[in-house]
């Protein structure tokens, strides 16, 4: 094996670790902010419940529709991800 060949494996690897890297990065930063805003949006939910029990269903409602949203953020940032390792 000659040098050029060696240095171009190396090269390959190296980008593939950057690539793996990169899209580690994106799926912990882009599930971060959903992670907390679903216990934050989940939080405010059962406390509205535990003040007015009267009003569950509809506060219910509203907070599984919020729920789905801010899943849907975390969801393209893994696709992201996706793109960049597989790009």
């Amino acid at each position: 094996m000659s040098e050029l060949e060696i240095a171009k494996q190396i090269a390959e690897l190296d980008l593939e670790s950057m690539k793996a890297l990169a899209m580690a990065i994106a799926v912990a930063i882009g599930v971060f902010g959903p992670a907390i805003g679903i216990g934050m949006l989940v939080s405010k939910a059962l406390e509205a419940i535990g003040r007015n029990p009267e009003a569950a269903p509809k506060i219910q409602a509203t907070m599984i529709i919020g729920v789905a949203f801010v899943e849907a953020l975390a969801i393209f940032a893994v696709v992201v991800a996706f793109v960049i390792k597989f790009a």
